[in-house]
């Protein structure tokens, strides 16, 4: 079929631009220059430079023609944050153009489509005690995202919802969400303090899998929580140590109390800032030290996700992370909201 992808620059949209291309479906895209330097793109991929926030309707329509599928790779995630309500900011990005793009998709005949969304809507249905969709705006505008997309599928229009979790496989030229962690853990002298608890997560190869694999398998509207790897923070952080060169390093597990500590100060520092972040840092805890595992068997088994080398893909995040932070990379690309 052919696809039309917005986000094809990205760590997602490329990869997946190059899976579908892979099965025979031809990708048209747009995103926002430039291409991250160091980063080849699929050359069977159309690529045009432009914004879908500034598109108009006629010229979502022309991107659209001929189109059987519909990829959204795009959206800002938790890393922005901005004056309060900051849940505006989200609301701008991840929901409201996704709205009139599949009103657009639907009007324009494409038959199926796949939104990357987050694995914390999974989590807020499942664990509805922790009140994530209350307290954290980033987590509800995921799950508004969600909720609208769906109320667009129907016998005719299929609407996928990929529920991603931690993402792991580097992009030269493009900033890593792990810098955070190796900023974090080298501010720790000598040994690693971390909370109790762990994630799910999955490679960059196994995301495309699972977006292809929706595209063609989804019937009506489905969320599809996704997750192959379920790992405790320590297992995890053992990985990453390897990858700073720092292989061996103790970790101390903390309680929540103590996280807590550490919390307060940033949610101190944020408000004498005026700004406002996508997760609110008070409720935090519970949500970090949890266990927030997905059994494959829930969407990675029936999209036909294959098993791939997680500790391959943890080491290119982090050591491509480790260059970012120490500005060995030239013309870096970092998250940006325009």
């Amino acid at each position: 079929m052919k696809v039309f992808l917005v986000g094809g620059t990205g760590l997602l949209g490329s990869a997946a631009a190059e899976e579908l291309i892979r099965r025979g479906h031809s990708v048209s895209a747009i995103a926002l220059p430039p291409v991250p330097e160091g980063t080849a793109l699929p050359p069977q991929m159309t690529l045009d430079f432009k914004s879908y926030l500034t598109l108009s309707d006629d010229e979502i329509r022309k991107c659209m023609d001929g189109c059987e599928g519909f990829v959204f790779a795009s959206g800002i995630d938790e890393r922005m944050g901005g004056p309060a309500p900051i849940f505006d900011f989200f609301n701008k990005y991840n929901v409201a153009p996704l709205e009139r793009m599949l009103r657009i998709a639907k009007e324009c005949g494409v038959k199926h489509s796949v939104v990357c969304g987050s694995y914390f809507s999974y989590f807020d249905k499942i664990w509805p005690k922790l009140e994530l969709y209350r307290w954290h705006p980033y987590i509800r505008s995921r799950v508004e995202q969600e909720k609208m997309a769906l109320s667009f599928a129907d016998n005719n229009f299929s609407v996928a919802i990929m529920e991603l979790p931690y993402i792991f496989g580097g992009q030269q030229g493009r900033e890593p969400v792990w810098t955070i962690i190796v900023k974090t853990l080298r501010g720790m002298k000598g040994v690693t303090f971390y909370p109790k608890g762990g994630t799910t997560m999955v490679t960059k190869k196994q995301v495309a899998q699972a977006i292809a694999g929706a595209l063609e398998k989804t019937k009506g509207g489905q969320c599809w929580p996704i997750g192959w790897y379920n790992m405790s923070w320590k297992e995890f952080l053992s990985i990453v140590h390897e990858n700073m060169g720092m292989p061996g390093r103790k970790i101390i597990t903390i309680p929540n109390w103590m996280l807590n500590l550490g919390i307060k100060s940033i949610e101190k520092k944020i408000r004498e800032e005026g700004t406002e972040g996508g997760i609110y840092m008070p409720k935090f805890a519970d949500l970090q030290s949890a266990e927030t595992f997905i059994d494959k068997s829930l969407g990675c088994i029936p999209l036909g996700v294959e098993d791939d080398d997680i500790r391959a893909a943890i080491g290119e995040s982090i050591r491509l992370s480790v260059d970012a932070v120490d500005g060995k990379i030239k013309n870096i690309i970092s998250m940006k909201g325009e």
